[in-house]
């Protein structure tokens, strides 16, 4: 039986060396929440699903005094994170291989504390236990801090035969955005959970949520 940790090698074996430069056009969202993400010096901040570690070194450059960690199920994108960070020679941020569902602050990075901050940036789509990935990441977040989503949404602002385009494509890179997304968050926070704000981007190609932990 194929695990996930090879299934996401197998994907990414390849694609990794041209990754960055295809996602740049058509991610969007990603950049304005990385703008607008206050970061104090020596917080900690994970991204889920961190692939080639983009958005990490655009973070860690800005914010030097504070420390990132990036997580990814694919050692193959790893390894072109780490040749990326090598290269910027930046020491605040510490990536490993490991699950979104499956994964603590304290086994897996070795921290004695949660995060102060944790994102999930276009990743939450490719996470078929998306639920699990969202109770983990909020397991692993300090009490009132937030939890940030920035991903595909349901373009309903957009002509029908481009989200019918988009869709189909996406599909090809086993890509879905869930749609039970949403109203999960709003569930979590009519709980008590937390409190949830969901802002749409272009149109509604895409979302950014801010989930901020009670």
């Amino acid at each position: 039986m194929t695990t996930a940790f090879e299934k996401m090698d197998r994907m990414y074996r390849h694609q990794r060396y041209i990754y960055d430069l295809t996602r740049k056009y058509y991610l969007l969202g990603r950049d304005r929440l990385l703008a607008e993400m206050k970061i104090a010096a020596g917080e900690r901040i994970l991204e889920i699903g961190c692939g080639t570690g983009r958005n990490l070194l655009i973070l860690a450059e800005k914010n030097p005094l504070a420390n990132f960690y990036g997580l990814d199920a694919s050692a193959e994108m790893l390894k072109t994170a780490r040749g990326k960070l090598k290269a910027k020679d930046l020491s605040n941020v510490r990536l490993e291989t490991a699950l979104a569902d499956d994964f603590a602050f304290d086994k897996t990075f070795g921290l004695n504390e949660p995060f102060d901050l944790i994102f999930f940036s276009f990743s939450i789509s490719m996470i078929p236990p998306w639920r699990e990935a969202v109770e983990n990441a909020l397991r692993n977040l300090k009490d009132g801090r937030p939890l940030f989503i920035v991903d595909f949404y349901d373009q309903r602002d957009l002509p029908a035969f481009f989200r019918r385009i988009l869709t189909a494509w996406l599909r090809q890179f086993h890509v879905r955005y869930p749609q039970e997304l949403i109203p999960f968050l709003r569930e979590l926070e009519t709980k008590g959970e937390g409190k949830l704000s969901v802002k749409p981007v272009f149109r509604s190609y895409s979302f950014i949520a801010e989930f901020k932990k009670a």
